[in-house]
């Protein structure tokens, strides 16, 4: 109870601090002030799209994890770590490479159609692994998403499309501006379907045959997961790239305080991903200020160390 009630009088109040940070940093100057035309055009194009962008993309990513390991019944995947990601990545490559002006919606679409077959093929692999040995799930995905990677790479390779690859693979917001991060508002309906469905997400965790016996439709919520994750990892990397981490520490930082229950965590698991995409956003603007650093690579070193210290910090609890 005290750490929900912590979570309930320090997330909103951050997420709003850093939302407020992140329309003042930038490169551009805002001219003579607020009422300035040229600060404007840069508040309203740019900055205030990047900002709603990275909340958007943290939220979703999180709650993408969080479902990720529900259906999987691992605390250690997450999209960007079980082939979902790479799998998307792939989808927009096949997109480009036979239609090359497609738009981001069509690119989104075939993203969601691959991501949706490389997660279940992930799942369906990972169900057979042995239960009492949970660190082969997470090496599985690594592996999983390695060799998908690699095929990526080389497609890009062949059709000279690498330097486009690597932008999809490594997650930035510095090319986010009005009219390019509006599909990223699709996350909110499917956090929303998540929330509704969180109670039988919950009773997932039990397994096939508990799930069930208390009366859930095991296959078509397994289905429903599937879904959402694809189609928040496909939104996430064809407008913003791929971002490492965010799946995998904020529902693990949100079991420890606030359990288990999905319905409970929900809201907190979302702000506490858009808390976290966009404070590395706005670390990897000032680290090298006037110069960026992508919030992939940002995300990764901060995303390693918070995970390493969940995992040594379990260590010790038991």
């Amino acid at each position: 109870m005290n750490c929900r009630l912590s979570c309930k009088w320090i997330a909103p109040p951050l997420l709003a601090a850093l939302f407020a940070v992140s329309l003042c940093v930038g490169a551009g100057s805002t001219g003579t002030g607020p009422f300035d035309p040229a600060a404007q055009q840069l508040l309203f194009v740019s900055r205030l799209p990047r900002t709603l962008a990275a909340v958007l993309a943290g939220a979703g990513l999180a709650i993408a994890g969080l479902i990720m390991q529900t259906i999987a019944r691992n605390r250690f995947v997450e999209p960007a770590t079980a082939g979902a990601a790479q799998s998307a990545a792939l989808g927009i490559l096949i997109a480009t490479i036979f239609y090359p002006t497609a738009s981001l919606a069509l690119k989104t679409l075939v993203a969601t159609a691959t991501s949706l077959a490389g997660t279940t093929v992930f799942l369906a692999t990972a169900h057979r692994l042995p239960p009492e040995q949970p660190y082969l799930v997470p090496l599985f995905g690594l592996v999983y998403g390695g060799v998908i990677g690699a095929a990526v790479t080389f497609a890009a390779w062949q059709t000279d499309l690498l330097q486009y690859v690597e932008i999809w693979m490594n997650g930035e917001f510095s090319g986010i501006l009005r009219g390019r991060y509006e599909l990223l508002w699709l996350a909110v309906p499917l956090v929303g379907a998540a929330w509704w469905i969180a109670d039988r997400l919950t009773i997932m965790t039990l397994g096939r045959d508990a799930s069930i016996g208390l009366g859930i439709s095991y296959g078509r919520m397994l289905q429903a997961g599937l879904v959402i994750v694809s189609v928040i990892t496909a939104l996430t990397v064809t407008v913003v790239g791929m971002i490492p981490f965010a799946g995998l520490v904020v529902p693990n930082v949100a079991s420890r305080l606030l359990g288990d229950n999905i319905r409970s965590s929900i809201g907190w698991v979302a702000a506490g991903g858009a808390i976290l995409v966009l404070g590395c956003d706005i670390i990897g603007r000032l680290i090298r200020y006037p110069y960026e650093i992508p919030v992939g690579t940002v995300m990764g070193v901060t995303g390693a160390l918070l995970f390493l210290v969940l995992l040594f910090g379990r260590r010790r609890d038991a």
